[in-house]
């Protein structure tokens, strides 16, 4: 029985090896991650010219809005650029105003995760769906920013989201040249347990690991519910068990790679040039296999958050935080997408949710 058993461990071993790490295939273009590096990396050359890396880091922040670009024709996908460039703004304004309350980011950030879940989920936004716009509102929270400066750092972010939706315009043009984009499929029926219930438990998970960041004084909580976010997001529990072994296992690799950059005589101009570079292979390698992905966000993230102060600390501390933030993260976004995916969970919750909405809008 004893033989048996380990028979069973060894098959379901391998099996678990041979699902992590599968590759899967892609047609993405070489063009459409040049350009997204682009798109992020242009305002930080700019920074870097006028010697305000900061001021290229923020407008990068907005660049981030090429990657939802549809695969759509060209009217459609410029509208949908410029909505999610006016969501990305919008949720930055939110996040920067709320720094200045702190007693408020907790309940602001969860509000900020349930609306953007609720629009990107009515409207079967693909990837990387909501994940960006709650990211620049936790960073946004996290700012040093004072109260006059507010409209200088919305108005960088904001124009670092047009010159993406620039870029994705001249990139539309390209891509419907080379093949006619698909027609636009209407939207399905939204339901209530897609559309409510589960933004309500997401953005209530993503709460959960900013407050649990602040109980423990991070120096960094807002990667916490980033990498939550990034975790619960999985279709079902076999892709969020996926993606947590994923991008643990990815930042632990990529933490070696941050090291080796860290140890780098870095200054503005190859430290922009370094996150071009890590953005172009993120998007070549992201649709293939997230671990390999996660190993050079790692990097990436950490540049983003440290490349205005880098030689001002010691690389060891920053890597072993940011490996903290992720795993604690991830760790609330695995016991998230339990609840997600758990029939009993839902039929719970989802009775109290609601008696307190107008269910009349969704069935």
């Amino acid at each position: 029985m004893s033989w048996r058993r380990w028979e069973r461990f060894q098959a379901l071993l391998r099996r678990e090896v041979v699902q992590l790490a599968t590759v899967n295939a892609s047609d993405r273009r070489w063009q459409m991650p040049f350009c997204a590096a682009l798109a992020s990396g242009l305002p930080l050359l700019l920074g870097a010219w006028f010697d305000h890396l900061e001021y290229g880091l923020v407008s990068s922040l907005g660049g981030l809005v090429f990657l939802y670009s549809p695969d759509t024709p060209l009217s459609h996908r410029m509208v949908s650029l410029m909505a999610c460039a006016f969501g990305m703004s919008a949720c930055y304004a939110l996040g920067v105003m709320s720094h200045f309350f702190p007693l408020l980011l907790v309940p602001m950030l969860t509000f900020i995760a349930i609306l953007v879940s609720m629009v990107c989920r009515f409207y079967v936004l693909g990837p990387p769906g909501s994940l960006f716009f709650i990211m620049a509102a936790a960073i946004g929270a996290y700012s040093p920013v004072e109260v006059l400066q507010v409209p200088l750092f919305v108005g960088l972010l904001t124009m670092g989201a047009l010159l993406a939706c620039l870029i994705a315009f001249f990139y539309g043009v390209y891509a419907v040249r080379r093949q006619a984009p698909p027609p636009v499929r209407p939207l399905p029926w939204a339901t209530f347990d897609f559309v409510v219930f589960d933004s309500i438990v997401i953005g209530g998970f993503v709460g959960i690991s900013l407050a649990l960041a602040q109980a423990l004084q991070l120096e960094r909580p807002y990667w916490v519910p980033v990498s939550c976010l990034a975790v619960i997001h999985g279709a079902s529990l076999r892709a969020v068990w996926t993606k947590q072994v994923h991008r643990i296992v990815g930042t632990g690799v990529g933490l070696l790679l941050s090291w080796g950059l860290l140890t780098l005589p870095l200054d503005k101009w190859s430290v922009s040039l370094a996150m071009m570079l890590l953005a172009f292979v993120i998007e070549t390698l992201v649709v293939r296999h997230y671990g390999l992905a996660a190993v050079f966000i790692t990097p990436l993230t950490i540049l983003l958050a440290e490349a205005g102060r880098l030689g001002h600390g010691s690389p060891e501390a920053i890597l072993q935080a940011r490996l903290f933030d992720t795993v604690l993260g991830a760790v609330v976004g695995l016991l998230g997408g339990v609840c997600l995916h758990s029939p009993r969970f839902r039929a719970v919750l989802g009775r109290q949710i609601r008696r307190f909405s107008p269910s009349r809008l969704l069935p």
